[in-house]
């Protein structure tokens, strides 16, 4: 099994309640993919309620292989998702890892 975690920083000037459009929606878009994709086998977003910290969104998902990760990075309904945060995303990281 492979954990896919993500996390997002949304741009400083953007506006706050841009930002929480932008997070709640892609929060809604990502949660709904596991019925879209098949090899999606658990998916979960938080939106970061620490105003302290540096990231935003916080991206949990599982696969059972790191090609289904690469599968689904490519899913057209994933790229969707993702183009939500488009304007507001100032930077990503990143971490796969098998169990």
């Amino acid at each position: 099994m492979v954990k896919h975690i993500v996390l997002f920083k949304l741009k400083e000037e953007a506006p706050a309640e841009r930002k929480l459009e932008v997070m709640h929606a892609f929060k809604q878009a990502i949660e709904a993919l596991p019925a879209k994709i098949p090899f999606v086998r658990k998916v979960e977003v938080g939106l970061n309620i620490n105003p302290g910290e540096s990231w935003h969104i916080a991206l949990y998902s599982e696969f059972d292989s790191l090609e289904d990760v690469k599968a689904y990075a490519a899913h057209p309904d994933h790229v969707a998702a993702a183009a939500l945060l488009a304007d507001v995303k100032e930077s990503r990281a990143c971490v796969d890892y098998e169990i």
